[in-house]
């Protein structure tokens, strides 16, 4: 029975690149694998003509000799009459066909990290977050914060051998010291951590009493973090090192700070840009005027110009937040201009008012402003 072209298989064209023939690959083989499909013939059957595509279309050599040769140019490299995992009836993996599966599907089905040869195994500590608020004035100017974070330490009664007396780990028995046990579900094979060493292929037999073996213990470190001007809502800061110490002296891990800002109720915030409302009398924006605006540091005076009509938007330069990582670049500050209407006014300002209004021809001008009913009489009020 002739063999279905490989990249029909996969659903790609010849033309597809090494990441469309992975993705298609790792959907398929999610589909297909046997774990999903208990039983099913048919799907193990595709799921084998899938691995052996990949094998071929995902090897640089190996693929050119097929585009040139079709399944002849790599039947002598597929062993076992054509069937990439090789002999008859039991499924076993190849070297290569492990490090593919190890490549694209990681820990999904159960497989850690290979390792070579026994001995202890280092392990890089464990990542941290911490979440802080900060006020828009500390962002504005910059500032440094202590943080009090519970993280593992390296145990100070055994400096992180975890064994009390101080002697070495043995090599575990149950993995031999590889840190990975094989287990076999019907024809499918597949290793998992070992769960006597938890994948560091040693076992303490003399643990210490403080660490109960782990080599760390759980501690609370002051750490002084530096919040650089102009770090926004959700801003992740790297502190390299701070996270929890790692085992058998391998690196700590890193501390990650999360920036959230305390609200101002004068501001709102787009970027590196400030925005502000305020409210002017008629008069002001009519005539024009300087007015004293809110800043984060402060206040600064911004020119109304005359003829301001509602709903202007002033712009002020570099009165918003630094940029950054940028130096010397800030934001700036838009004023939205609203016109303040007066709830009341006297007898007096009402006649300075109405002759204003004669003025610009809105009410006749043999009009003679006499009392308070006239007034309301004139502009039908």
């Amino acid at each position: 029975m002739a063999k279905q072209d490989y990249y029909e298989v996969l659903g790609v064209g010849k033309s597809a690149a090494a990441d469309e023939i992975k993705s298609a690959y790792r959907k398929l083989a999610l589909k297909y694998h046997p774990d999903k499909n208990p039983g099913n013939k048919e799907a193990e059957e595709k799921f084998k003509e899938i691995n052996e595509a990949y094998e071929v279309l995902s090897d640089a050599q190996k693929k050119q000799q097929y585009d040139t040769f079709g399944h002849d140019g790599v039947n002598g490299g597929m062993g076992g009459g054509g069937n990439p995992f090789g002999g008859q009836g039991g499924f076993q993996y190849s070297g290569d066909m492990g490090d593919i599966f190890g490549d694209i599907f990681g820990d999904i089905f159960g497989g850690g990290s290979r390792r070579s040869g026994g001995g202890t195994s280092q392990r890089r500590g464990g990542d941290l977050r911490v979440d802080i608020e900060v006020t828009y004035l500390d962002v504005m100017k910059g500032t440094e914060v202590s943080i009090e974070v519970p993280r593992k330490e390296t145990c100070p009664s055994c400096g992180g051998l975890g064994s009390k007396d101080g002697s070495k780990p043995k090599q575990c028995p149950q993995c031999k010291g590889s840190g990975q046990v094989r287990y076999s579900q019907g024809f499918f094979s597949f290793q998992q951590e070992c769960p006597q060493c938890k994948g560091t292929g040693s076992v303490i037999s003399n643990p210490c009493p403080q660490c109960r073996g782990d080599g760390t213990v759980k501690m609370r470190k002051t750490i002084k973090v530096k919040i650089p001007p102009g770090v926004d809502e959700g801003t992740s800061l790297k502190v390299a090192g701070s996270g929890d110490a790692g085992l058998n002296g391998a690196p700590a891990g890193n501390l990650y700070v999360i920036i959230h800002l305390k609200r101002d109720s004068r501001f709102l915030r787009t970027g590196d840009d400030l925005y502000t409302e305020i409210k002017v009398s008629f008069s002001q924006a009519a005539v024009g005027a300087e007015f004293e605006v809110p800043i984060v540091e402060g206040s600064v005076k911004v020119k109304i110009p005359p003829g301001t009509q509602p709903g202007t938007v002033l712009r002020v330069k570099e009165q918003g937040f630094p940029r950054l990582g940028v130096r010397n670049v800030r934001g700036g500050l838009y004023v939205k201009v609203f016109i303040e209407v007066p709830k009341a006014m006297n007898d007096a300002q009402k006649k300075y008012l109405f002759e204003y209004a004669k003025a610009m021809g809105e009410v006749p001008k043999d009009a003679v402003y006499q009392s308070d009913n006239f007034f309301k009489k004139i502009f039908g009020k």
